[in-house]
């Protein structure tokens, strides 16, 4: 007889376990289990039974895998976790007998320190590893980096967020890394290429931030202290590979009156020669491998002359084959009908050599750290602002004549209403320039600028982005255009559907005519209403008098009205006249025009010329649906259903791109207006 299996040792039962059980077995609290899962990266399972993975008739709704339970059996945390505790227990001990100078003691000296580095290491075997991570760990680190210290973010967290983050941004600027950037409601967009790898975060905008209840705090500082350290680990990894030292001197006076990035100065290697040092090796193992195969040029000549093979009718060049250059190749479709094929990026070089030969002046009402981070990591040295947004510029005064382009974010404004600004009367102060005045020599442009420049790769017409200017779009550098799909650089002709913009048109025609007949039908009823109101008061006096003779005469003679219906030939034989006069004045216009040998075309031909090209734009879309109608009866069930999901969201497709197409339509109409 074979042995009975006993309930719960296999299958999901066993691959299984619930939280309850985990904490259970791990003899830790509910809190300090949430944060172990995180620091080990363990998250909850979701079996394909819960009936069968639950050992018990509870619903249970959080599993997880118990293969990595019974490996957090053996991590070195728990011991920590433990220690924590036993230590509570004794500060709570001695506050409870009064004894507070033992409490602080226990505080400050036997607190255990926990340390994430083996857990880095455990998570991450290889570099690349870490860098592919980066995405949520940066997103965290910047947004805990702007916000207002409180009871749930120590001011200390906030701190050794903002080092973290400047440091990365510092590596991206000696490097010039960064590659794309977008501004969306959510904030901005960031893109750097480090070794091959796309990293991409977000950074919140700097604004005024409100923190609310809702965000358990606890779990988000579990995850800033695991990112802090990982973040840590690769800023010294890239900053190792530069021969820079690490961590970069840190000045906290000039911190403190708002440097930011220029509160960092970086040590060892010069800053300039680091990207020429990441490429050190590559260049060496180029020139090798092309003396290798000037080598073996070298001896495959020598055999086709011993051989009699290079005779030749022309005579070759000696050096046939080009120069390598380090340009990307850009990839151009073979036909007009063809795909778009995406483009490859900046390469370091030409996006170190963008801003470089500029010198930018940031006013006080554009963004100065994005637009520093940005402008720097580019290739722009020389950045002067205000000196109320803080220090670590290249010139506070804004008369400099060395400034070539100007950053400004106000309206025009005539001049009679900007207020004076007096001369800087002290010796060696900076001289104050009137807003709104513009000095020659200089560009000046809106922030958007910036923006599109580094994701087009090079530099756009200024003219387009001037202060008052209506800015382009500004689309995601993410978002390719794609084949029937709306394109707000395109113009409308080149997107249009055949007969749209006729159709549009003659709706637009319909809705100003049934307008119009409102706003006419309503002046007619208001004149009668009046001038029944002026009757009635000269009859009467001025006074309301029930039941007069006057208004019963007046009511059988509306019924008799009403009953005669006597002059319809009449109007008919007035239309009819005012037909013929149409023709004959058509008649009379068409013998001037040909009397003076001009060609003659009536409002009337053009509105018959436009309703039979839509009319015939109708009958061939009729036709096609007719013939795909045909086509679908020869087809298997199984393509047909296919095919009709793939039809319904073209569909869906082209009528977003056609309600934004007429959304522009409109607005290009209201602005010719």
């Amino acid at each position: 007889m074979a042995k009975i299996k006993k309930k719960g040792t296999s299958g999901q039962a066993k691959n299984y376990i619930t939280r309850t059980q985990a904490v259970r077995k791990l003899q830790i609290s509910l809190p300090d289990f949430r944060r172990l899962c995180i620091f080990k990266g363990i998250y909850p399972r979701e079996p394909r039974s819960k009936k069968k993975a639950s050992r018990t008739s509870t619903p249970n709704t959080t599993f997880y895998y118990t293969k990595d339970i019974q490996y957090l059996l053996h991590e070195p945390l728990l011991r920590k976790f433990r220690e924590q505790k036993a230590l509570a227990k004794k500060i709570a001990r001695s506050l409870g007998r009064g004894e507070v100078g033992d409490a602080s003691r226990l505080e400050k000296n036997h607190a255990p320190k926990l340390t994430l580095d083996h857990v880095i290491k455990e998570r991450y075997p290889t570099f690349i590893d870490a860098l592919r991570d980066l995405d949520d760990a940066l997103s965290l680190l910047f947004l805990f980096a702007n916000l207002p210290s409180s009871a749930h973010v120590p001011p200390k967290t906030i701190a050794l967020c903002q080092r973290l983050c400047h440091e990365f941004q510092h590596y991206l600027i000696t490097t010039n890394s960064l590659r794309k950037s977008f501004l969306s409601i959510k904030g901005i967009y960031y893109q750097a290429t480090i070794q091959g790898q796309d990293i991409m975060w977000l950074v919140p905008y700097r604004f005024v931030q409100r923190v609310n209840g809702d965000v358990d705090y606890r779990i988000m500082a579990t995850f800033v202290e695991f990112y802090t350290t990982l973040l840590g680990f690769v800023n010294y990894r890239l900053y190792s590979t530069l021969g820079l030292r690490y961590p970069p001197k840190f000045d906290t006076r000039s911190d403190e009156n708002g440097a930011e990035l220029a509160a960092f100065t970086l040590e060892g290697r010069s800053v300039g020669e680091a990207p020429k040092a990441i490429d050190a090796s590559k260049q060496a193992s180029k020139s090798s491998n092309q003396e290798v195969s000037r080598d073996v040029q070298a001896k495959v000549d020598k055999v086709i002359k011993s051989a009699g093979l290079d005779q030749t009718t022309e005579e070759q060049p000696a050096e046939a084959t080009e120069e390598a250059t380090d340009a990307i190749d850009k990839f151009e479709p073979a036909a007009p009908e063809a795909d778009t094929l995406p483009q490859p990026d900046l390469s370091g070089e030409e996006a170190g050599s963008l801003f470089a030969p500029f010198v930018f002046y940031i006013s006080r009402e554009a963004p100065k750290a994005p637009l520093e981070f940005i402008l720097r990591s580019f290739g722009c040295t020389r950045i002067g602002w205000d000196a109320v947004l803080g220090d670590g510029a290249f010139t506070h005064d804004e008369t400099d004549t060395r400034i070539t382009h100007q950053i400004v974010d106000r309206p025009s404004l005539p001049q009679e209403s900007l207020p004076a600004v007096p001369a800087a009367s002290a010796e060696g102060a900076v001289q104050k320039v009137r807003p709104g005045t513009r000095i020659p020599g200089r560009t000046y442009i809106q922030p958007q600028w910036v923006w599109d420049c580094i994701n087009e790769g090079k530099l756009l017409r200024p003219d387009l982005y001037a202060p008052g200017e209506t800015l382009p779009p500004h689309l995601s550098p993410w978002v390719k255009p794609t084949k029937g799909a709306y394109d707000p650089r395109a113009s409308l002709a080149e997107q249009e559907e055949e007969g749209e913009a006729a159709a549009a048109e003659e709706e637009d025609s319909d809705e100003e005519m049934e307008e119009a007949g409102d706003e006419q039908a309503a002046e007619g009823e208001k004149e009668e209403s009046e001038a029944e109101s002026d009757e009635e008061s000269d009859i009467n006096g001025g006074m309301d008098v029930a039941g007069t003779d006057d208004e019963s005469d007046e009511s059988e003679e509306e019924a008799e009205d009403e009953d005669f219906g006597g002059f319809d030939d009449n109007e008919a034989a007035s239309e009819s006249e005012d037909e013929e006069e149409a023709a004959r004045s058509q008649h009379q216009k068409e013998l001037e025009a040909e009397a003076a040998g001009l060609p003659f075309t009536s409002g009337a031909t053009g509105e018959t010329k436009k309703k039979s090209q839509t009319k015939k734009i109708a009958s061939k879309k009729r036709k096609e649906e007719e013939e795909l109608e045909r086509q679908k009866m020869m087809m298997s069930r199984k393509k047909r259903k296919l095919l009709e999901k793939m039809m319904y969201s073209n569909k869906k497709k082209d009528e977003e791109a056609a309600k934004l197409r007429s959304k522009r339509r409109k607005l290009e109409k209201a602005g010719q207006k």
